[in-house]
């Protein structure tokens, strides 16, 4: 039988209460009866399985490999054939690696949502209670793109590792160059740069006199002989061009391994099949710059092209997003959108839309989720650089900037690039740019339209003459 509840109003509300019918309760029902909760540690895992199935239900089992064969072991013949864990740092990696070879299915769910309700917490009410959680569908799964994505995932985020310690090395070379008072960066644009790097050696190698350094500046430079002699007359102290030397070989050590990277990509990007809708292959030789040299930071091959052959569509279309851009989005979120059911669940994900949190009818909180997501740091930066493009997303850019600043203009305008990129993965289409005219008029519409209305309920009524001035 079922209850009602009346719900209280405050004095002075004339409406009346409201009345719910509850049916009885009932006990959930289990969807994945051969589940094991894991409690991942640094040291120790915690394994729970149903209470049937084993005389001791929990168990704790070590970090090494041989431990990590015995768990699987003793999971199979409790009959468990799902395994449900939090996904904990790093620790999880290995774990899940060693279950998925042994034949178990492996289900990841974000910590943040498997919190104890009791305030008694140790490491077996976890395993147990995110066995139980899990097992009644009351956990997502956390997204785990293909294998061939992950690998290529770990390529990927290794170089853009070794790139962060290359710009640690330019700077630790800016520092020297500061304490000798040579001011390299205020007559060349980038001391990575052509000159900058002949400068440089030039330095480490022993040489002082600011005169020899002028036949090494490339001829676009547009600094005087005069400008540059004193810009780089200092107090070039041993100590100093010691560390500099030291800076500048870990620069060109990690330039060297980028371009190692770079070949066992290209390498494994070779071993994905083509997309069917894919455009014909092109030359596999790396991007040019327009003086003909490779640009700092770019792949040592085309990887444009070779994002076009996997995904079937030219993603370096879209205003902001380049071939590093494309390629980290893909690297990250994968190339299947099927795990999306649609655009703004992809968006979701990424963390670019608001997080209504709702309490008592009214909108508590808007902020957006705080995620670790590389592919919406990404797009970020895309939707950044737009802010002086004449396009219509630079537009949209910035109207969102001048309505709500420049924060919330770029997390809006990276919304408007991840459903630009889902819809392209998800249906094979080709983006179509619109140019600032054409968004100019259809904003001029709609805000035209908005006034109609307005007047209409004032009784009023609005013309537009053939000049465009509005009268009403």
């Amino acid at each position: 039988m079922g209850y009602r509840s009346t719900i209280k109003r405050n004095k002075g509300h004339r409406q009346e209460s409201k009345r719910y019918t509850v049916g009885e309760l009932e006990t959930m029902p289990l969807l994945y009866p051969d589940l094991a909760g894991i409690d991942i540690g640094s040291r120790e895992h915690y394994v729970s399985v149903p209470g049937d199935r084993s005389e001791h239900p929990v168990r704790t089992f070590g970090c090494t490999t041989p431990d990590l064969l015995e768990m699987a072991n003793w999971l199979k013949l409790c009959g468990i054939t799902q395994v449900v864990m939090e996904s904990t740092g790093v620790y999880w990696v290995p774990v899940a690696m060693m279950l998925e070879d042994a034949g178990l299915k492996v289900a990841l769910v974000d910590a943040r949502e498997s919190h104890r309700l009791s305030a008694r917490k140790t490491d077996v009410y976890d395993c147990q209670w995110i066995r139980q959680l899990y097992a009644c569908g009351l956990l997502r799964n956390a997204f785990r793109p293909a294998a061939q994505i992950l690998l290529l995932r770990s390529y990927w985020r290794q170089r853009q590792e070794l790139v962060s310690m290359c710009a640690t090395s330019l700077h630790h070379m800016q520092k020297a160059l500061e304490l000798m008072n040579v001011q390299l960066h205020k007559v060349i644009s980038d001391i990575a740069g052509v000159t900058g790097m002949r400068i440089l050696r030039a330095i480490a190698a022993g040489e002082s006199n600011p005169e020899s350094f002028v036949p090494m500046v490339h001829p676009n430079c547009k600094c005087s002989s005069a400008q540059i002699v004193n810009a780089l007359t200092g107090h070039y102290a041993s100590e100093q061009v010691f560390a500099l030397g030291q800076a500048l070989r870990r620069y060109d050590l990690y330039q060297e391994q980028i371009a190692e990277l770079d070949g066992e990509l290209h390498r494994s990007l070779g071993e994905l099949p083509p997309k069917q809708n894919s455009e014909p292959d092109v030359a596999t030789a790396a991007p040019k710059s327009p003086d003909g040299k490779r640009r700092k930071n770019q792949s040592h091959f085309d990887l444009a092209g070779e994002v076009r052959r996997i995904t079937g569509v030219d993603l370096t279309r879209i205003e902001g997003i380049d071939a590093l851009t494309a390629f980290t989005v893909i690297t990250e979120q994968g190339i299947d959108m099927s795990p999306f059911p649609t655009e703004k669940d992809f968006a979701s994900h990424l963390g670019l839309c608001p997080n209504n949190q709702i309490t008592g009818g009214c909108v508590r909180k808007r902020r957006t989720r705080r995620v670790h997501c590389r592919a919406a740091h990404a797009l970020r930066l895309a939707a950044q650089s737009l802010a002086r493009s004449k396009t219509a997303l630079g537009a949209f850019y910035r109207r969102m900037k001048a309505r709500h600043g420049a924060a919330k203009a770029n997390v809006a305008t990276a919304h408007k690039l991840a459903k630009i990129l889902y819809r392209m993965l998800k249906h094979g289409e080709q983006y179509v740019a619109r140019g600032l005219e054409d968004y100019e008029r259809r904003y001029r519409e709609r805000l035209l339209k908005n006034l109609k209305r307005q007047a209409k309920t004032l009784g009023c009524e609005l013309l537009v003459l053939e000049t465009g001035e509005v009268l009403s």
